[in-house]
Parts: C-alpha cells; structure tokens; sequence
C-alpha cells in the first residue's frame, strides 16, 4: 500500500478506514463509442488521519482530471436542491443584512443554482467555477463567472483587485478538494474583516451512523467532522462561530466561519457539536474499525436482492445517475444483466453510459411504458422527491427500493 501523509497536518497515514475496489472517477459518463474503448480505474481507498482524524481518500487522481469540461453534475436537476439554496440564500440575506453595497462570492459556483438569488435581489456577486459546461450554464443567467480552481495565489488576485467578499458560500465544495489548506487560506484572504464564510459538506459522523460508503468517491478528497474543521480553520486564522445540521445528503454540516479576530460570537452549537462528536469516539481510533464489515454487508444486501428478482421474473430500473450511485454499483460489480438501464431528469447524463457499470442512462419518461416492478433509487438522499415525481408508477404496481442505511422497499409518495 502507498505511503501517504495527511493532507492537513502531514502525519503519515497508517490507518485504512475503507477499500471500496477499483473504480473510474464517478462522474466520468461514458458515449456508446467509449465502450469499446479502455477504461482507466482507480483505486477507492479511505485513509483516517491518527492525529487530526481527517479521513481522505488515497492520491491517485487529480481534480482538473475530475472536473474538467465534460463534467456533468448540474445542481439545477433538484428541485429540492434548488429550494434549499433559494431558502439558505434568503435567511442569509437578512441574517448578514446584505445589500446593493455587498459582495458574494460562492467557490464552485456550478450552474447558478444559488448565485442567481442574488443576482434577482440585485446583491452583486461572482462566481468561480473550473468546469466550463456548468459555467456557462450560470453565465447564462447573468451570473458573472470565473473559470479556475479556486486557492490562496487566486483569492489574492481578486483581493488585490478590490474584490474581498462580504460573504464567501462553498456549498458541497470542501470535501472536493485537494489541498484543503491552501483553499482555506484563500477563503481567509479573501474575505473582509467582518466577513463571513458558509461551507456546508457532509458530516462524517452521519457517514458513519448510517453506512454511507456511497458517498465515497474519487472527486470527494476528505470526509470531515466539526472538529477537523476547526483544526484546519485554525491554521489559516480563522474560527467557526456557528453550525447548522442538516438533512442535505443524508446529514451535512453548514459551517459559519471569520476570521480569529473578528466581532461574530461563537453559538453554543459549536461546542455542543464538538462535545458529541467527542462522546461518540470520533477522536478515537476506534470509531473507524468496523466501518468496512458494514459497507460489505449493504453490498451483499443489494447484490442479493437483484439476484433473487431475477430469479422471480420481477423487472427492475434505476433512477438516479448520481455518483453515490457508481460507487454502489461498481463496489457491488453491477451490470446491465442484472439492472438494465437506469434514468436521469439530467439531460447531459441520458443516452451515455455509466461509468464502469457500462448500464445505460434513459430519460425518466421510458418508465411510464416500462413500468418496472422495482425502481431502486440510487441518490437516497432525494428518495421522496423521486417518489412524488414517479407517484402515478406506484398505482400501477411499482415499489421503490432504497439500500442505504437499510434495505427499504416502499409504494408511491407518502
């Protein structure tokens, strides 16, 4: 096994949390011209940090491999999604009092699914996103973008330029990237003094709570608790002052950051968080050593499941080309035979293929002349939302079926 040192602290990781196999990067959707073709896989390790407790995955892969111009994550396809940002950018709007006078800046920016709440509330803002489909799809909406990686030597550029932020969003960004430090630094460059920083990400503790290994995957670098943050905000002069909990994703953490000698007091949610972090033994080895057991069994679960509803004659489908999903369906060794097509509201995903699985991505619309006895919703994290838009599938027959924390087969929405 490769030797490799903590991407926060530098302390030699000796400590494997998971290996999920080999896999291609989750979001690397393939053309039908693809398929005859090599497909390169890696590795899908965890490591656990025995100092910090950072948990990471091995370097194997680069991010402007992973997120480059084809990418094709959108977060505009959920509607729920979008609700949850259009609520957040409202409560924090009044929360900071922002102004024509202000300056927003989200880090992975991706289509404008946030950034345009501002831009109708005429708060000016920027974006910066490396992924070109994504950035023009914000452009289009009057979004002004900058197309880079986002770190230190950049946030001074725009510093420089007169461009420091009254607030800086990362949503779903943090655990995306490769050298958490040099990002955190540019988030303390670029903000005011009385700035304010948001990072929501997913929480590691409900990772582990509810045996959320599909959550792992290659463009997902770090698995992070409260109190690793605050480590790693620490080091490049800032503090966390307040924390939200979550539904999004199966349990994420929104974080409000500034910097160590700003005026924000510190809630009382940070050190009850912290405290129950500690109480469940997330500064100890040994809340990591089982977590491997768990992830096999959830396979062996769904792996069954699919082979006994052939052997019943029962017709299954998929909803959701999400990454969660790849890495379910590349640790499990899923193929078309046994789980033939799976669709997609994303129009960049539908007629490709996924990546490694090789199964093909279809419109939803096929499911109304299909009409599968199971729909097995990979993104469980939006499992009601499915359900609704899918209700009328329930009525003729079809349940749908969740793997994560529990095998769950339900009707139509409730």
């Amino acid at each position: 096994m490769m030797t490799q040192a903590c991407r926060h602290c530098g302390q030699d990781l000796t400590r494997q949390f998971l290996d999920l196999g080999y896999a291609p990067p989750s979001n690397a959707y393939l053309a039908a011209e693809d398929l005859t073709a090599p497909e390169v896989t890696y590795p899908l390790r965890l490591m656990v940090c025995d100092s910090c407790f950072l948990v990471q995955t091995q370097d194997y892969t680069a991010a402007d491999s992973l997120f480059d111009k084809d990418y094709a994550y959108f977060s505009s396809t959920s509607k729920s999604w979008l609700a949850h940002a259009a609520t957040y950018a409202a409560a924090i709007t009044g929360r900071l009092g922002l102004t024509g006078d202000s300056f927003v800046v989200e880090v992975a920016s991706n289509d404008g699914y946030l950034l345009k709440n501002f831009v109708e509330a005429g708060i000016p803002c920027l974006g910066i996103e490396p992924t070109a489909s994504t950035a023009e799809a914000a452009e289009a909406l009057g979004i002004p973008v900058e197309r880079t990686f986002f770190g230190e030597a950049f946030a001074d550029d725009l510093a420089a330029s007169g461009k420091s932020a009254d607030l800086i969003i990362g949503n779903n960004v943090y655990a995306h990237v490769p050298d958490i430090n040099d990002f955190t630094r540019g988030l303390a460059r670029l903000l005011k003094p009385e700035g304010v920083i948001t990072l929501e990400f997913p929480h590691l503790m409900r990772l582990v709570e509810f045996c959320q290994f599909d959550t792992v995957y290659h463009e997902h670098f770090s698995y992070l608790s409260l109190g690793t943050v605050a480590r790693i905000f620490e080091a490049a002069g800032l503090r966390i002052f307040d924390v939200e909990e979550l539904p999004t994703h199966g349990g994420s953490l929104r974080v409000y950051g500034c910097r160590k000698d700003s005026g924000h007091a510190e809630t009382g949610a940070v050190s009850g968080l912290r405290a129950e972090e500690q109480r469940r033994g997330m500064e100890t080895t040994g809340y990591y050593a089982d977590f491997q057991h768990r992830a096999e069994d959830v396979k062996n679960r769904f792996v069954s499941f699919l082979l006994e509803a052939r052997q019943a004659g029962k017709s299954v489908a998929g909803y959701g080309a999400a990454a969660k999903g790849n890495t379910l369906l590349n640790f499990a060794g899923i193929r078309p035979d046994l789980l033939p097509f799976v669709c997609d509201a994303a129009p960049a995903k539908q007629d490709k293929f996924l990546p490694g699985s090789h199964i093909p991505v279809l419109p939803p619309q096929v499911l109304q002349d299909r009409r599968p006895d199971y729909l097995i919703i990979l993104p469980w994290n939006i499992a009601e939302e499915v359900r609704q838009q899918n209700a009328g599938l329930a009525a003729q027959g079809t349940q749908f079926v969740t793997f994560i924390p529990e095998t769950r087969i339900l009707g139509g929405a409730a």
